[in-house]
């Protein structure tokens, strides 16, 4: 009677618990440069609403190949807008999930220069013995890289010192451990750990194509759906901004 009793007790339990006391595991494929950005969104999120975000930081391009083989994601924040297109036009995730959520901003990074001048000057002039960059063909941070390599003409002469990272996160680390005096890498990453070592000089936008950073919705629930919106808000938008990143253009 008393096992009958206690069943009773938490069946009704269980059934007068308000629908957003119901909480759920968001899987989320994220680019390495905005992944600790997705943590403090991440813990934001929970407050108001329960849910855990679960982050897998990595390059977009592999990211894009785990997706198209099945990997059990259910968001995914791209470093750029091509690979959410090109999975959306493949039939793989929501259609019209897809949206920008963030501008990246690139920058030279030199840990161990304070009067650093101009970065193309510095690239073209410095005898500097190693250069970090993000693999272009992965990550959209080094196809950046290699645009403004080529703008300056550098792209050539420089490939004998360039070193290249899986994603934007890695190249930054080549820096920041000593393996590359300077690399071309995220702004978010140098925000992310308080006032940089050194100097850096933002690039001109115009010198590269716009990084894009998308999200698209790779399967529906109600949980991944809220994220979404979370993300697109004004409060998580003006918390990227603050991470070093420009404003969505499409939004």
């Amino acid at each position: 009677m008393s096992r009958l009793r206690s069943a009773l007790v938490f069946f009704l339990f269980v059934w007068l618990l308000p629908a957003g006391a119901v909480t759920a595991e968001i899987r989320v494929a994220v680019a390495a440069n905005f992944a600790s950005t997705l943590k403090v969104l991440a813990k934001g999120f929970r407050s108001e609403t329960g849910h855990r975000v679960q982050i897998s930081p990595g390059s977009t391009g592999k990211h894009y190949a785990q997706i198209r083989n099945g990997a059990g994601f259910d968001i995914f924040l791209a470093a750029d807008s091509a690979r959410p297109e090109r999975l959306e036009a493949e039939g793989v995730g929501v259609v019209g999930s897809r949206f920008t959520y963030a501008i990246g901003r690139l920058a030279l990074w030199v840990p161990r220069e304070t009067g650093l001048g101009p970065a193309d000057e510095y690239l073209r002039f410095a005898g500097f013995r190693r250069l970090a960059i993000a693999n272009p063909r992965l990550a959209p941070y080094g196809l950046a890289a290699q645009q403004v390599l080529e703008a300056w003409q550098l792209w050539g002469p420089l490939q004998a010192r360039l070193v290249k990272g899986e994603n934007a996160a890695q190249a930054y680390q080549f820096v920041a451990t000593g393996n590359a005096p300077a690399g071309l890498v995220a702004l978010s990453q140098l925000r992310a750990g308080g006032a940089p070592a050194g100097t850096y000089r933002l690039i001109p936008e115009g010198l590269h194509q716009p990084i894009r950073q998308q999200a698209l919705l790779l399967r529906p629930g109600e949980a991944a759906e809220d994220f979404l919106r979370y993300l697109g808000g004004a409060a998580a938008s003006k918390l990227i901004q603050a991470a070093g990143y420009l404003a969505p253009i499409d939004q």
